[in-house]
């Protein structure tokens, strides 16, 4: 559930960053349910994630975690390439962090009426406790001890964070070369009217 990884390959179209934010929550066909800019969001965050398992980069990433993770080893690299985007923001963006957090926090929240019920609930924790809380190691490892409470079935994600420390230099050398492929894959999906 990489939030932030979503949010900041959606370029600063709203409509797009609003259905890119909504991904994770909208499953099956999406038919007309939503507007065409808000729609082509939800794909564009389908699109990126069939590329992270597609991409070289990303793969190595999970490889590199213990398979005691099994298949949540995904969800340990989404959250921490958003610790990496998010501590290093600035060789990223120009928008200073906590103003693309404002910025962010205003469109979404313009948004709230045509969002499932559930990701509505989750807006505040995510922007008041998530978002700022990749920034650090410490910060993480609580957003992963968060996260493995929401999920009903046992689950490993509470220790998750040993697996970043342990390989911090490599993992986030994955992320520098996989977020440059991932940036140009998400513009050239955009620019093609994702909505395919």
């Amino acid at each position: 559930m990489n939030i932030l990884f979503h949010m900041y390959l959606s370029g600063d179209n709203p409509e797009l960053l609003v259905g890119n934010f909504m991904g994770d929550f909208v499953k099956g066909p999406l038919g007309d349910a939503y507007p065409p800019p808000i729609r082509q969001g939800l794909m564009l965050h389908r699109k990126i994630d069939s590329f992270a398992q597609r991409d070289a980069d990303f793969q190595t990433s999970r490889l590199r975690l213990s398979p005691v993770f099994g298949l949540y080893r995904g969800i340990l690299v989404d959250l921490f390439y958003d610790h990496f985007l998010a501590k290093e923001w600035d060789s990223w963006s120009d928008i200073p962090f906590p103003d693309y957090i404002d910025w962010t926090r205003g469109i979404i929240e313009t948004h709230l009426a045509i969002m499932p019920p559930k990701l509505q609930e989750f807006v505040p924790i995510i922007f008041n406790e998530l978002l700022p809380s990749y920034k650090s190691i410490a910060g993480t490892e609580a957003a992963l001890k968060r996260m493995s409470r929401r999920i009903r079935r046992a689950n490993p994600l509470a220790e998750g964070g040993t697996e970043l420390t342990r390989h911090y230099g490599e993992l986030k050398t994955d992320f520098e070369r996989f977020i440059i492929a991932a940036q140009q894959f998400s513009t050239d999906s955009i620019n093609n009217g994702g909505d395919r």
